[in-house]
């Protein structure tokens, strides 16, 4: 397979396609990890569609909570999609190879989604805190149209975000190397092989993934500041549990996808520790989106059992 092209005559060549190194090189490795990642992308796909599924379905369900939540699941199987079929080739084949049109689009979509999932996961704290701080007002404040309009919001700036990202990618060369050191194309694997200075591109990411990883963060944690002094002064033990029922779920997805996304993002040497990076990515690409509706249906079930309570 030829990889490399000449572009002009003072003979500089450049890749036109890469190789995804994957998890691990060692053989004895690639089938079990094939199956397990093949499991967990089993469960993301039929867990995160049968959560739209019954959210749309269940008219009793049609609430801003759940209206966020389809959305979180939409943003978990795309985000799942772009990542994992071709992290599984990796494991079969004897080099996974890709395109470079093919690496700049899978990093633009994962761009998308991961910057979505982090801001979507603000806009159901901020919903969270709606409904526990004011309720009365709760109604008014989170109508149909707010709800559109924080999802809108959240895909701006995941799109923006992203081809930010990607159109600084696109300006680099990348001479020679093409072995990519990870199981997709990433922002620093890629920034690695670049044979262009790269310092804009390395202050671009870490001052996007500053906002878009902590700007969300806190606004979650300043949402339950408010929400957990709310809850201290609810009187009835009743009440305290089915609000810390409410929230508990959404803590759980807030604390490991944001920590294993800091890790990767906000480090200065991240570049330099690609094999630990791998590890953290595994938990926002694969195991985030897999446990997001295993950690979100008991607040469903515990609304259906309340719902059919009621109708009985």
């Amino acid at each position: 397979v030829v990889f490399l092209k000449i572009m002009d005559p003072r003979n500089h060549s450049t890749v036109t396609e890469f190789i995804l190194a994957g998890l691990t090189e060692q053989p004895e490795l690639q089938l079990p990890l094939f199956f397990l990642f093949l499991g967990i992308y089993m469960v993301t796909v039929v867990g995160n569609l049968g959560m739209i599924t019954l959210i749309g379905l269940s008219s009793h369900l049609h609430t801003p909570m759940y209206y966020f939540l389809s959305s979180l699941s939409f943003i978990d199987l795309c985000h799942s999609t772009v990542i994992t079929p071709k992290m599984l080739l990796n494991f079969v084949t004897e080099k996974n190879i890709i395109s470079y049109n093919e690496c700049m689009t899978q990093l633009y979509f994962f761009s998308i989604f991961a910057i979505a999932e982090c801001h979507m996961l603000a806009a159901m704290a901020y919903d969270r805190y709606v409904a526990i701080c004011n309720p009365l007002l709760y109604d008014v404040t989170m109508s149909y149209y707010k709800c559109f309009q924080l999802t809108v919001g959240v895909y701006i700036l995941a799109i923006t975000g992203s081809t930010i990202h990607t159109g600084f990618m696109l300006r680099l060369l990348f001479c020679n190397t093409n072995v990519v050191n990870h199981y997709f194309c990433d922002l620093f694997p890629l920034l690695e092989l670049s044979c262009s200075s790269i310092h804009i591109n390395q202050l671009l990411v870490l001052v996007l993934s500053a906002f878009n990883i902590l700007t969300p963060a806190l606004a979650i944690l300043v949402s339950y500041i408010f929400i957990l002094s709310s809850i201290l002064q609810i009187h009835s033990t009743e009440g305290r549990s089915k609000a810390f029922s409410t929230c508990s779920s959404h803590i759980s997805a807030v604390a490991v996808f944001f920590g294993s996304a800091a890790f990767m993002y906000l480090q200065p040497s991240s570049v330099s520790s690609m094999d630990q990076g791998k590890v953290s990515s595994v938990f926002y690409t694969c195991i985030v989106p897999m446990l997001n509706p295993l950690i979100y249906r008991s607040v469903i079930l515990l609304k259906v059992i309340l719902w059919y309570q009621k109708i009985v």
